[in-house]
């Protein structure tokens, strides 16, 4: 005879269902972000050189490697078979996401010269993506 499942177990395992679980890769990478933010504050206080287009850069592009990473490519190979589903949609947004920020990161390095007020808009965009991460990570996920 099969074992019915108390409302306490059916209650915990959707909690448990709903629970977001964020990748420590994910959290490393908003570890580097912070550690270039301090590098460009050093390298402007103690050495007098202001190297913020470079950090803007190089944070757009880690960034942009971090939302690839968190994309689960098995996921998105599987969309051909699956279709798209709201769990293959969640990936696939990522992954462009990611993809515009590592091209923004690229492209607005100052050696190649492109100033262009998209790449603001993406730093922002990523921006408020980190925010609400950061905040989810540390205070609202237990």
């Amino acid at each position: 005879m099969a074992k019915k499942k108390t409302d306490l177990e059916k209650e915990e395992i959707k909690e448990e269902k709903w629970k977001s679980k964020l990748s420590h890769k994910f959290v490393m990478i908003l570890a580097a972000v912070s550690i270039l933010g301090f590098i460009a504050i050093v390298s402007e206080t103690i050495f007098n050189k202001n190297i913020n287009m470079h950090i803007h850069s190089l944070w757009l592009i880690v960034i942009g490697i971090g939302m690839i990473i968190e994309t689960q490519i098995k996921t998105l190979l599987k969309l051909r078979e699956q279709g798209l589903t709201p769990n293959n949609f969640t990936h696939l947004i990522t992954l462009v996401i990611g993809v515009i920020a590592i091209l923004a990161g690229i492209f607005s390095f100052p050696h190649f010269g492109i100033v262009n007020p998209s790449f603001h808009a993406v730093r922002g965009i990523v921006s408020i993506i980190a925010i609400i991460v950061i905040v989810v990570e540390t205070w609202l996920v237990e």
